[in-house]
């Protein structure tokens, strides 16, 4: 499937917008998870690939955290990184930039509790699901 040139446009739009509330919500965390947070790469995708969804990733993922968690960094071959699927993102907001804004948040905060080595019990009693 190709994509148009207004797709391209809505894609730089999502790119900024998440880029935004990624650097916001960094500078809103505690001193002591600020440094750590901001040291993660966010990298922003449509969707996840084929290969994830072979693997098990739902298609409808909207974050992804991969690599080592913060307690056992350096264990795995990856660094840690974070992985946004922005297109998911925007179709859960149902179009709305500002409840986009919110679910990068929330999302951002979801796959930064796993970074914390918070499983989904845990992110859940926090909102976080």
């Amino acid at each position: 499937m190709t994509r148009s040139k207004q797709d391209g446009t809505l894609w730089v739009r999502l790119v900024e917008n998440a880029q935004a509330e990624v650097d916001v919500t960094c500078d809103g965390l505690p001193e002591e998870l600020r440094a750590r947070a901001k040291g993660i790469p966010v990298a922003f995708e449509h969707l996840p690939s084929r290969a994830l969804m072979r693997d098990g990733i739902e298609a409808d993922t909207m974050g992804l955290f991969v690599g080592s968690s913060f307690a056992d960094e350096g264990q795995e071959a990856l660094p840690p990184q974070i992985i946004l699927y922005l297109d998911n993102v925007w179709e859960e907001a149902d179009h709305d930039p500002e409840e986009y804004r919110f679910q990068v948040r929330q999302t951002l905060l979801h796959e930064l509790g796993h970074y914390l080595g918070l499983d989904e019990n845990d992110l859940e009693a926090r909102d976080l699901e």
